[in-house]
């Protein structure tokens, strides 16, 4: 654990700050304009610290720190330290091998145009993530006969005695056996990079300069190649919709976020048009949304060549003039950050959120269908358990005893099919009983799920198989039961109990099989706790006048105001009751029989 000692060398100037383990390890990595400020304060938050930090304090033994000349370099330092040692703690935007790019690796002297998985550091420039595979072909389908790039799968150009077929179809200049100079190849390569960069009116006037210089010089067959050339790009403009009138270029950021994870989606606007867009995925810890944008920025506009100066963002960040400042330096112009609160903008950022909040839902979606494959190979299911109901019981020595169901459909909670029940049928303290209560009324009601999940041990899960045994459904639901681990036991760990398996199957901590079924367990105990609570509530706080037929609100206000108390009103006659104002003989019957007939 760390102490206020470690402020004695801190000085007060702008730097970049590491908490480091035991074991020297990097748990976080922070920027701060006055370093000795910025630690202080991680000292005096007392018990309204983050939950982050507490964690990292926990978990930390040292701080070291590096001075920089200013802010502003602190800021770019601690982006590349972030990138090299990706410290547990800070957010981290996901290398998602699911997402592919389009790499142009501009160190060959006739570069090509390929799909790839992964960015490396390896002086390539990288354009994408795209949302598919067929998103990212159909990219270079339409580049080919625009930008004619070679084609070879080699990595160095193969030397061939006649051209292939794409030089025949337009779509390569056949460097590997026709003199084509670097400086002309190296003319289209500016030109695939514009196009990509989504700056087709900056290309389309590049190419008619081409074009009239061509022209000019009588070299006629280059005119006639870079008219073909503009056509087809504007007819790519064509397609585009234009969203800002001022013919801006525009990054417009939304970023949704749900169970530590992000989804962020970058609409790109170049002159005014809408060109394409990027989505993310990334894992975060306990910060809000400005927070993990923040981060974004840091790591996403770090090596891009391309800065459009209009930067808008769904959520506010705390160093927006920093991030601006650096951003500028980047672009060389001004490039400023805003988060619209209404008209054009705001709509185009609304635009961005709901396309990540779809893109965080499939990911989710597809994260979890492996989860549930998964499930049914390691729990032994006769199918995949789409559909998954978990039980779980709650009284207090037997007294108002409640259950509660909930739903889980592709492995999330589903809150239509919460249920809540009430114990009709078992007196006293009775679990297993309560159990086989619950399943007989669920199955009663409607199909069955794929596979309960029961909150017990061994016992709990032998019940429940009896119960759905004597329905001889076919196919019957998989049950399987989950037990807490034993309080006090270093180590310990929750168990799941198979039927037909003697001893429990014990996971790893960080299984996503256990983190399935505790959630699922942790949301019914959630639950009927909630419940019983609720019922256990009315009970006490509910009057005795409550349980005498139809005596509402109102007459048992009147009786109360009449009678002063309960005890005075217990020992009333029906001819005293009847005098007071809204009660009749029925009911001033009925209450004299409540507290003498069925008095409790």
């Amino acid at each position: 654990m760390l102490s206020s000692d470690t402020l004695k060398n801190v000085p007060q100037k702008p730097g970049v700050y590491f908490f480091k383990n035991r074991s020297g390890k990097i748990l976080y990595i922070g920027k701060a304009k006055n370093l000795s400020k910025r630690i202080y304060s991680y000292f005096t938050k007392g018990r309204d610290q983050p939950y982050k930090l507490s964690l990292i304090l926990k978990g930390a033994y040292k701080i070291e720190h590096i001075i920089t000349a200013t802010e502003k370099e602190a800021l770019i330092l601690e982006g590349n330290l972030i990138k090299k040692y990706r410290p547990r703690y800070n957010v981290i935007l996901k290398d998602d091998a699911n997402y592919p790019l389009l790499k142009l690796d501009i160190n060959n002297r006739y570069p090509r145009l390929i799909i790839v998985r992964r960015m490396k550091n390896d002086g390539a420039l990288y354009f994408g993530p795209f949302t598919s595979a067929s998103a990212v072909r159909s990219t270079l389908r339409l580049i080919g006969p625009i930008l004619p790039l070679r084609k070879c799968n080699k990595k160095e150009i193969p030397k061939r005695s006649r051209p292939c077929l794409n030089y025949q179809l337009g779509r390569c200049l056949a460097p590997c056996c026709l003199h084509v100079g670097v400086e002309d190849y190296q003319e289209i390569v500016d030109q695939v990079k514009l196009f990509l960069e989504g700056r087709n009116r900056e290309l389309i006037s590049q190419l008619k300069e081409i074009m009239q210089k061509a022209a000019r010089e009588l070299n006629f067959e280059k005119a006639a190649r870079a008219r073909d050339q503009i056509r087809a790009v504007e007819k790519t403009v064509e397609r585009q919709t234009i969203v800002s009138t001022g013919m801006k270029d525009q990054d417009i950021i939304g970023i949704s976020c749900y169970d530590k994870e992000a989804g962020v989606v970058i609409l790109l606007v170049r002159s005014g048009y809408m060109v394409g867009s990027r989505n993310y995925a990334i894992r975060y810890k306990w910060e809000n949304p400005g927070e993990v944008l923040e981060a974004f920025l840091k790591q996403y506009y770090r090596d891009k060549e391309f800065i459009p100066p209009d930067i808008i963002l769904s959520y506010a960040i705390d160093d927006k003039e920093l991030i601006s400042e650096w951003l500028t330096g980047k672009a060389g112009k001004k490039v400023s950050i805003s988060v619209p609160s209404r008209g054009d903008k705001k709509k185009l950022v609304n635009m961005a959120v709901v396309n990540a909040e779809n893109i965080l839902l499939k990911r989710r979606e597809s994260d979890q269908s492996a989860i549930l494959e998964e499930a049914k190979s390691v729990l032994k299911l006769k199918r995949k358990p789409e559909h998954i109901e978990g039980i779980d019981v709650s009284n207090l020595r037997g007294d108002l005893a409640v259950a509660s169901l909930v739903t889980f459909v592709e492995g999330l909670p589903q809150k239509s099919g919460y249920r809540n029940y009430r114990i009709k049928e078992v007196k006293g303290i009775d679990d297993y009983s309560m159990i086989a209560e619950v399943i007989k009324r669920r199955l009663k009601k409607s199909k069955p799920p794929d596979l309960f999940v029961i909150d017990g041990g061994k016992g709990h899960l032998s019940v429940a198989l009896k119960t759905i045994d004597a329905f001889a459904l076919v196919p019957p639901p998989d049950v399987i039961s989950i037990a807490k681990a034993d309080k006090g036991k270093p180590g310990a760990i929750d168990r799941i109990y198979l039927p037909n398996r003697k001893n429990p199957l014990i996971l790893a901590r960080n299984h996503p099989v256990l983190s399935l079924l505790m959630r699922i367990r942790d949301e019914t105990h959630r639950r009927a706790i909630s419940y019983y609570r609720k019922r256990r509530k009315k009970e006490l706080t509910g009057s005795k006048l409550d349980r005498i037929p139809g005596v509402g609100p109102k007459r048992k206000k009147a009786l109360l105001k009449y009678f002063g108390d309960i005890e005075s009103l217990s020992r009333a006659e029906i001819e005293e009751l009847k005098g007071v104002p809204g009660i009749s003989q029925r009911i001033a019957k009925n209450s004299f029989d409540y507290f003498h007939i069925k008095s409790p």
